[in-house]
């Protein structure tokens, strides 16, 4: 189905950095960050994307997309998925040629987004404050080509972490991220857990905030 270029979304910012996390760590990325999210998790650092923004239509979105001159593109927020225009968004850069990811919480279903595009997936761990938002049919939807991530704060976090490691069989449905909360949990003790337990994850730092501490805008 096409996309409607004409479909409306608020946009907290659009600009070109560095992936800081996933597989395409590292990569030059242009990232879209959309407005509002329904979820207020306990160590979230984009709480300024819950609102503002600028009314945008998907047509001047992949305008200013295309003027930074970058074939990776992450839709991020918030959570994009709130905002239904957000799947006309996704589908347009996929048709665009971009390689495309989407970074959502896993509160909502994600079963109606472009196939092309990959997939960043959240389970919210307790100390988070909204593991009970998680919406666990999303597993039946990811493939290999999509990622799941669980961002821990604590020994107890962790120890839930590796309980749904184990019991979904996570590591069988696309590959899985272990992420430390900057500030929360030492990366090095985390690191340590994960060689200890010969777990199946990637062990992944915020390569943003090694780089540029916690500014926005990158």
């Amino acid at each position: 189905m096409a996309a409607n270029l004409s479909a409306k979304l608020r946009i907290t910012e659009i600009f070109h950095s560095i992936q800081g996390e996933s597989s395409r760590v590292g990569l030059p990325t242009v990232f879209v960050r959309l407005t509002g999210c329904p979820l207020r998790c306990d160590w979230c650092d984009t709480a300024y994307a819950f609102s503002g923004g600028e009314i945008t239509q998907v047509a001047e979105i992949l305008e200013r997309v295309r003027g930074l001159d970058c074939a990776t593109v992450c839709v991020t927020g918030g959570e994009p998925l709130a905002q239904p225009g957000c799947l006309d968004l996704l589908t347009a850069l996929c048709d665009a040629g971009y390689s495309v990811s989407l970074e959502t919480s896993g509160a909502l279903d994600i079963g109606e987004v472009d196939p092309r595009v990959s997939r960043i997936m959240d389970i919210k761990a307790p100390d988070s404050g909204e593991a009970e938002r998680n919406f666990w049919a999303n597993l039946e939807r990811l493939n290999a080509r999509d990622e799941l991530k669980l961002v821990l704060s604590s020994s107890a976090d962790y120890d839930w972490a590796v309980a749904q490691l184990r019991e979904r069989r996570l590591e069988r449905i696309c590959p899985v991220l272990f992420s430390p909360v900057q500030g929360r949990l030492d990366p090095a003790q985390l690191a340590e857990w994960v060689l200890r337990d010969r777990l199946p994850v990637r062990f992944q730092l915020q390569l943003h905030k090694v780089l540029w501490g916690n500014s926005q805008g990158r």
